[in-house]
């Protein structure tokens, strides 16, 4: 079968046996694969937790083809997404239902030996869901990608009623967009450093949009009319750091969305005095993903829109230059 390895030469499709699934894995045979922020900054060694070479394709979707011994509740034919970090079950945080914060934790796609971006893959049965029958492969992509916004609007209690800031508008930002409406914000307000992302923010729904490279935090504050109670920094730069404590209200929080590409300093007097709160933000849980699943079903979350180039298996190199062009919202790779 093929397999995309991405290493220091850059991305190439080899071949690869396929993998037999032991007790309690599924073999997946891929549809969809989408091209993710992280896989085109692990390109460009930019991303501080993957290693290269790797085999990426976290955001993935396909058909059970054959189960493991002690599979239950996963059956052939099956269409299913992944839930890509791979826990131990064994430690403090896996035991308290913290899973995506295992002590031990290991990332399908990113820091595992196999990846979606493959003919197909095996993975514990625990890791899937099954896709409903309304959504297209396209749709059921971004189960996974939306699972990240959802899981950081809960860690704040929700937003209904607050005035939402949003720092970037790449394919997480976009959606954080559409979650903060869905639940209930009273005001939405995007920076973004091109002009094409800023008119696509506003398409997404976003009341107002910023010039990241001009004095982000007052026209953010103008544009919301108050401070922001929540600011979702989906870049997690030096530059978006300081924007977010400018623009936050005292007491609100700032939630680091995006992987940010290095350290960065924080102003510690002003988090004492205005008891501002710093929120990581880590992928998502079982529950995130049911609820992803449940946002593109009702509609509330609206991605047809979102799917700007599709390449096959074969051109995964292309399809990665895409991702990384700035060109595009959401890249996709098929295998079928």
């Amino acid at each position: 079968m093929r397999r995309v390895i991405v290493s220091g030469d850059g991305v190439a499709v080899v071949s690869a046996e396929v993998p037999v699934p032991g007790a309690g894995e599924v073999l997946v045979r891929t549809a969809v694969a989408g091209v993710c922020g992280s896989d085109t900054h692990a390109l460009a060694g930019l991303h501080p937790f993957i290693e290269l070479p790797y085999a990426p394709g976290h955001e993935v979707c396909g058909t059970v083809e054959a189960v493991g011994a002690s599979v239950s509740g996963i059956a052939v034919g099956q269409r299913v997404t992944l839930e890509p970090f791979l826990p131990c079950w064994e430690c403090k945080q896996c035991l308290a239902g913290r899973q995506n914060i295992c002590e031990r934790l290991r990332f399908f796609g990113c820091a595992h030996d196999q990846g979606g971006m493959a003919d197909r893959f095996t993975v514990d049965q625990r890791r899937l869901h099954v896709i409903p029958d309304g959504l297209s492969w396209e749709v059921a992509a971004f189960i996974e990608p939306l699972g990240t916004p959802v899981h950081a609007v809960g860690l704040v209690g929700g937003v209904r009623g607050k005035a939402v800031a949003i720092l970037g508008a790449g394919t997480i930002g976009i959606l954080m967009i559409q979650v903060a409406r869905a639940y209930g914000a009273s005001r939405v307000v995007v920076t973004a450093r091109s002009q094409a992302s800023r008119d696509r923010a506003l398409a997404f729904g976003a009341d107002a949009v910023v010039d990241a490279t001009l004095n982000a935090a007052e026209l953010v504050r103008d544009a919301l009319g108050e401070s922001a109670d929540v600011v979702f920094d989906c870049v997690a730069e030096q530059s978006t750091t300081d924007q977010a404590l400018a623009m936050v209200m005292k007491g609100g929080t700032v939630v680091v969305v995006g992987v940010p590409p290095a350290d960065v300093t924080i102003p510690l007097p002003l988090i004492q005095d205005a008891q501002l709160r710093i929120q990581g933000s880590a992928t998502y849980l079982p529950d995130d993903f049911r609820e992803s699943m449940r946002l593109l079903v009702s509609g509330e979350v609206d991605v047809s829109q979102m799917v700007t180039a599709l390449h096959p298996l074969d051109e995964a190199a292309a399809a990665f230059t895409d991702a990384a062009s700035g060109k595009h919202l959401k890249v996709l790779l098929t295998a079928t």
